[in-house]
């Protein structure tokens, strides 16, 4: 494979997750309106006069945005014409482009409309699948070179259901993460796990009931994550893709629960809180990857079933006909 190919989809890569943190940052420093109620340009002007912090972050974001556009532009049409044999591509390449659009004309919507809370919330999620899917690409793109086995993955039914359902599941913590930041309800319970210490109590308004509901997702999040590391722990070890892949999970979903509850023992610390957005962001497209790995599961098993029937009717005895 090029290696000019391959350095594009690493940097293309990079450059996804300065997105998705810079709109977390965004949002998280409250610089939505940074650049006032103008889009593409920054309060009507292309080179704004009046600097604050407000406007150099929001502006950034849309330079940064701007430019990783052009790139996975680039890389979908690159590996379109390279891989495109390969299954997954092309579906990937028109997914990765088509949300990475999506989510920045819902950003441009929210800038000069305005938008409720609950849609915001979305942006980010939107983000993630773009994310996603331009990770896919790059390692689709190492596959090629057979830099790792990932080609002949067997799943069992547990398996496969189990990744699917988590992986669903995993949109839904996000959402309810992002909705957590687009209420400012981030710090509404001051104490961890629990809202109040020692108080089992139902949250009494509307803040507390995203904030714990988010907890609660997290913390479900994490037991399932344990539950399906322990299966491949035990049954998958000469599988290293699976093996190695959510044992890798299992650290990121641990990693962003510490994170969760250091955001509300330290005060919405913003590096913190940034590291909160990062290892969900990590998270999800590794069971992205889980969820391409178990289609070519399917397949896979199809194809060793056929064989094997073939196998069987080629070396059955023949039948004993009088003489």
């Amino acid at each position: 494979m090029q290696r000019s190919l391959k350095w594009l989809a690493v940097l293309t890569t990079i450059g996804m997750l300065l997105v998705l943190l810079g709109g977390a940052l965004v949002t998280k420093t409250d610089s939505g309106m940074g650049c006032g109620k103008s889009w593409p340009l920054c309060n009507g002007q292309l080179l704004p006069t009046d600097i604050t912090t407000e406007l150099i972050i929001e502006l950034a974001h849309r330079v940064v945005s701007g430019a990783v556009g052009i790139m996975v532009l680039l890389l979908s049409i690159w590996t379109w014409r390279t891989i495109g044999h390969i299954r997954e591509t092309k579906f990937l390449s028109f997914t990765s482009f088509f949300f990475l659009l999506l989510q920045g004309l819902i950003g441009a919507a929210a800038v000069i409309w305005g938008q409720s809370d609950f849609v915001l919330a979305l942006h980010f999620g939107i983000s993630l699948i773009s994310f996603a899917t331009v990770l896919l690409l790059t390692l689709l793109i190492f596959e090629v070179d057979k830099k790792f086995e990932a080609d002949k993955i067997i799943l069992d039914q547990r398996m496969r259901k189990h990744i699917i359902g988590v992986s669903i599941y995993s949109y839904i913590v996000v959402y309810t993460g992002a909705l957590v930041r687009h209420v400012n309800a981030s710090l509404v319970c001051r104490d961890w796990p629990l809202c109040i210490n020692s108080s089992f109590a139902l949250p009494g308004n509307m803040h507390e009931w995203v904030q714990m509901g988010h907890r609660t997702a997290a913390g479900l999040i994490f037991i399932w994550i344990a539950y399906i590391t322990f299966l491949a722990v035990k049954h998958y070890k000469n599988q290293k893709v699976i093996y190695w892949g959510w044992i890798i999970s299992f650290i990121l979903v641990s990693l962003q629960v510490i994170a969760g509850a250091l955001v509300v023992i330290t005060k919405l610390n913003l590096f913190i809180a940034l590291a909160h957005a990062f290892f969900i962001s990590c998270l999800f497209g590794v069971l992205s990857y889980f969820l391409l790995l178990s289609s070519r599961s399917k397949k896979n098993v199809i194809a060793l079933n056929k064989a094997k029937a073939k196998d069987e009717k080629n070396t059955a005895t023949p039948p004993v006909t009088a003489q």
